[in-house]
């Protein structure tokens, strides 16, 4: 595997391009219009659903301290009788960004994650919920635009260092197997060994050992496809796929 430095700077200068974006693209549609990638989901949904998520984080790093919280993330932010959903995303998203600007990656702060609970956490959590809505946004009004190579390679291994050690698949299953995945426009490519339910993101220099040294499913494509593939906003056909099409099922998310 290999992976490009990544840093606070890194994740804020994404956050401050995608949610514009995002608030773009959901202000130009009807309030109702269906989000086509979030079943069930109009673009109301959507809105208030990621200011829920900025508001959560918001409060998981202002506490400082890695214990986990009370209660759950509530599912959507509430709107006030004198506001809008849409300014309501806003006000979050400006409160969010006030919060990371001055924030210290590595003060405490809870996460779900089976990894250090850092703030670092959060701020490229935030990046890629924003990138991966921003998407969602978008195709509602037909104007779906991929993710940036470098942000949607950092998404990949997200997924595959962060989500499926967490057990955040959306349905359980039984894969072995070695999976390769490769981001023809980042210059990434990582090895996933599965093994039952568990998974194990591999360094390519560890993978020829005596246990399964041969990749069963190779998956190539740009980093934006590789990232929606796995999030489950385009198909696996999408991208240019041999050996064993069902393994990459085990490396699903969304």
């Amino acid at each position: 595997m290999s992976r490009p430095h990544v840093s606070k700077d890194f994740w804020i200068g994404a956050l401050r391009t995608e949610g514009p974006a995002f608030a773009a693209a959901a202000g130009e549609a009807p309030p109702e219009t269906p989000v086509l990638s979030c079943p069930g989901w109009t673009v109301t949904d959507l809105v208030l659903h990621l200011a829920g998520v900025y508001r959560f984080a918001h409060e998981r790093v202002s506490a400082g301290q890695a214990t986990a919280p009370a209660a759950p993330r509530p599912e959507r932010a509430e709107v006030p009788a004198d506001s809008t959903p849409l300014r309501v995303w806003q006000e979050s998203y400006d409160r969010l960004m006030a919060l990371f600007d001055g924030l210290d990656p590595e003060v405490p702060a809870w996460n779900w994650a089976p990894q250090p609970k850092r703030a670092g956490f959060w701020l490229r959590r935030l990046a890629h919920e924003t990138a991966m809505h921003r998407w969602d946004a978008q195709l509602a009004i037909a104007a779906g635009e991929p993710v940036e190579a470098k942000l949607a390679a950092d998404g990949v291994s997200e997924v595959l260092d962060t989500f499926l050690p967490a057990g955040r698949r959306p349905t359980p299953g039984q894969w072995r197997g070695v999976a390769q995945l490769v981001a023809t426009d980042a210059g990434q490519e990582w090895f996933l060994r599965l093994r039952g339910e568990g998974v194990a993101l591999l360094d390519t220099g560890t993978i020829l050992d005596h246990d399964d040294h041969h990749a069963r499913a190779h998956a190539v494509g740009t980093a934006s496809d590789l990232l929606l593939a796995l999030w489950g906003r385009v198909d696996f056909g999408t991208l240019e796929v041999t050996g064993d099409h069902s393994l990459l099922a085990g490396l699903r998310v969304g």
